[in-house]
């Protein structure tokens, strides 16, 4: 039996959802394995993913191939871009009530940190440049081509990947996609690692720090009059689980995600994440529920971050050993790790910021998904989420810019 005019077979569609399924079931028997209380959590998925790429992509590729032409890379995309949607919108829903009071309250903070990360990045970009320069036969413009991918990777940021390959031209795309490939593993597990390490570093009484986060989302929460609690239960539901508006959420923040201002634009997560927050902090419209049941909310969330982590790790793997070069892995650890460390001491020491609202900063601020939801997992609060969206948008439009003004300069 074929599907789409024979362009995929059955046997083809049902090796990818096998694949898919597999690689979660070992890849969290991974994650659960832990060392002095640090483990990989949903990352180990991640980790699975890649090695399933290096070794079984070519068997993939066949199984998902017609006329010579492969539908691999496009049907691991629909995956990656899928897992993104459910995450991203799950978290502007359950960030979207205190949201808003939480960035009014720290706008600058907020601001102040996601540049400060960026611009570490950026300099840690141009230092390791510089440092090739004497070192590689590749021209300026060829090296600059694999260092923007590799710091796009080093943030996991997939619109500075696509700014970086747009600004390069077509003949450096590859280049651009070498450097992204090999740092974008460490860029996933270091910044899950940081933020299980930080606390244990610095011996964090979680239930402290849980309740001072509290404390803070509890001053912007919107009081609740009795009149309120009374015309609640009189709010109508679309359907029992608030699919109907989540899917709303997302088909919204892909329409404003596809809005483009020259060059840039939201992309699909950014949009998703905006019109999430938004319809999340209103909670309904009249008399119409578009606030998700928070355990359905709870399961595509994990479900998505899962789905984003086996369509990158998989695609990933494909390229890794191909285009790997300890140097360049080299490089891609140093634009993860500044960034992280400046961006913390500046959090911590300069801003005042409280510790898991910082450790939150830092994953919007890094623009890392993974590192988010093993934070909610460490941190045992969802409050964490807020932080994160606050200083996800900054952190987005600069590494953006950022990319793009490396190629122009060097």
């Amino acid at each position: 039996m074929e599907l789409f005019g024979g362009a995929l077979s059955v046997t083809g569609v049902s090796f990818l959802v096998l694949s898919i399924f597999a690689i979660a079931i070992v890849g969290y028997l991974l994650g659960r394995i832990t060392v002095k209380g640090v483990n990989l959590g949903t990352a180990g998925v991640f980790i699975i993913a890649l090695v399933f790429g290096c070794l079984l992509y070519p068997h993939l590729e066949a199984q998902l191939s017609s006329g010579g032409v492969s539908y691999v890379g496009n049907a691991l995309k629909i995956i990656e871009n899928m897992g993104l949607i459910l995450f991203v919108t799950s978290v502007g829903f359950i960030a979207g009530p205190k949201f808003f009071g939480n960035l009014k309250r720290n706008f600058k903070s907020y601001i102040l940190l996601g540049l400060v990360i960026i611009a570490s990045g950026t300099l840690a970009c141009i230092i390791c440049l510089l440092i090739a320069r004497g070192s590689t036969d590749l021209t300026n413009e060829e090296l600059s081509a694999i260092m923007t991918g590799l710091m796009a990777g080093a943030l996991t940021s997939t619109p500075a990947f696509s700014a970086s390959k747009e600004a390069v031209g077509e003949a450096l795309e590859p280049l651009v996609s070498t450097g992204y490939a090999i740092a974008y593993l460490f860029g996933v597990i270091g910044v899950v690692l940081f933020v299980q390490l930080i606390p244990k570093i610095l011996k964090a009484d979680m239930a402290k720090e849980r309740a001072a986060i509290a404390e803070i989302a509890s001053k912007t929460d919107i009081p609740v009059t009795g009149t309120e609690t009374k015309k609640k239960p009189s709010l109508i539901n679309i359907d029992d689980f608030g699919i109907a508006a989540f899917a709303l959420a997302a088909a919204l923040g892909l329409v404003v995600g596809s809005i483009k201002f020259g060059n840039f634009s939201l992309t699909s997560t950014g949009g998703c994440l905006l019109a999430s927050l938004v319809l999340g902090h209103f909670g309904r419209i009249g008399r119409l529920n578009f606030t998700p049941d928070i355990r359905t909310l709870k399961v595509f969330r994990e479900f998505g971050l899962v789905l984003f982590l086996i369509g990158a790790g998989v695609a990933g793997g494909a390229k890794f050993i191909e285009f790997f070069e300890p140097v360049y892995f080299l490089y891609g650890v140093v634009m993860t790790l500044l960034p992280m460390i400046i961006g913390f001491i500046f959090a911590r020491l300069i801003l005042k910021i409280k510790l898991l609202n910082a450790l939150g900063s830092i994953t919007g601020g890094m623009t890392s998904t993974p590192a988010l939801g093993t934070l909610i997992h460490v941190s045992g609060t969802e409050d964490v989420a807020a932080a994160y969206a606050a200083t996800y948008p900054i952190a987005l439009i600069s590494v953006v810019l950022a990319s793009q003004l490396v190629i122009i300069i060097f």
